[in-house]
C-alpha cells in the first residue's frame, strides 16, 4: 500500500504489535502479534476478559506505553518509535483520549478545562470561544460552562471530557471504559451522544469496554483473548 493510501483509507494500523512484561519464566504477553486497521469514522469496540490486551492495546495506540515490538501508525507516522516532546505534541494534536476517571482540572471551568488543549494547540481566542460553544451545545451543557467539575454531575462531567476529547477535531478518540462510573441511564444518554456526534461529524471512536450499552451501539467489534485478537466483525 502506498504512503497516500495509508494516509487517506486508515486512521489508525498497527503491525505485527507485541507488548511483553517480565522474562523468562515469569514472561507475560499482553498483546501478541497484534495487526489491526481502523479507517476513518469507525466505531469500534474492542472487547474481551480482563487481562486480555484490551487497556494495553488502547495506551500502545495512544502512545501511553511503548511496544516490545512492532508498529502503531497514525495518520502515517509512526508513533511507536517517537519519543518525548515530539510523541507529546503528535498526541496532542492527533489524539482525544476519554478515561473512566474523568480527569478534569478541578479549578477550572468546564469551558476553560475544554479549551485547555486548544490553548496548548495556539489556536485563536476567537476559534477557541466557537468550538468551546458549539462543543458545548452538542454534548448537552449549554449554559453550564461556568461551572466547575465539583458543580457537575458524573454524567456532565463525563460529557465535558468527552466535548474536550472532541473540541480540537482529532483524527481519533480513545475511550477507555468511559461508562464505567456511570449509572445505566446516564452511560446510555452519554453513548448515544457519542454515535450521533460520530454519525454527524465522521469523528473515529475507538473503545476498550465491557459494557453492553458500547458493543449494542458499536459497528466494529474486536475480540481480544491472551492478547491475541480471536475475532473481528463488522456491522452495516
Amino acid at each position: 500500500m502506498s504512503a497516500s493510501a495509508t494516509n487517506t483509507q486508515t486512521v489508525i494500523e498497527t503491525r505485527n504489535l507485541c507488548r511483553h512484561f517480565g522474562k523468562g519464566e515469569t514472561l507475560v504477553k499482553a498483546l501478541d502479534d497484534v495487526n489491526i486497521t481502523i479507517e476513518p469514522g469507525e466505531f469500534t469496540a474492542i472487547i474481551g476478559p480482563s487481562g486480555s490486551g484490551k487497556s494495553t492495546l488502547l495506551q500502545l495506540i495512544g502512545g501511553l506505553d511503548k511496544p516490545s515490538s512492532g508498529e502503531v501508525i497514525l495518520d502515517n507516522k509512526d508513533i511507536s518509535h517517537m519519543s518525548g516532546t515530539e510523541l507529546s505534541d503528535f498526541r496532542r494534536d492527533h489524539i482525544g483520549f476519554i478515561f473512566q476517571a474523568y480527569n478534569l482540572i478541578p479549578v477550572l471551568s468546564a469551558e476553560e478545562n475544554i479549551e485547555y488543549i486548544m490553548l496548548l494547540q495556539g489556536l485563536p481566542a476567537a476559534t477557541r470561544k466557537r468550538r468551546v460553544s458549539a462543543i458545548l451545545k452538542a454534548v448537552g451543557l449549554e449554559g453550564k460552562g461556568n461551572r466547575r467539575p465539583a458543580q457537575l454531575s458524573g454524567g456532565q462531567q463525563q460529557r465535558v471530557a468527552v466535548a474536550r476529547a472532541m473540541v480540537s477535531q482529532p483524527s481519533l478518540i480513545l475511550a477507555d471504559e468511559p461508562t464505567a462510573n456511570l449509572d445505566s441511564h446516564t452511560g446510555a444518554s452519554l453513548l448515544d451522544m457519542m454515535k450521533t456526534l460520530n454519525e454527524t461529524e465522521k469523528m473515529t471512536f475507538l473503545f476498550s469496554t465491557h459494557d453492553p450499552k458500547i458493543m449494542e451501539r458499536a459497528r466494529r467489534i474486536i475480540r481480544l483473548e491472551d492478547g491475541c485478537i480471536v475475532d473481528d466483525e463488522r456491522r452495516d
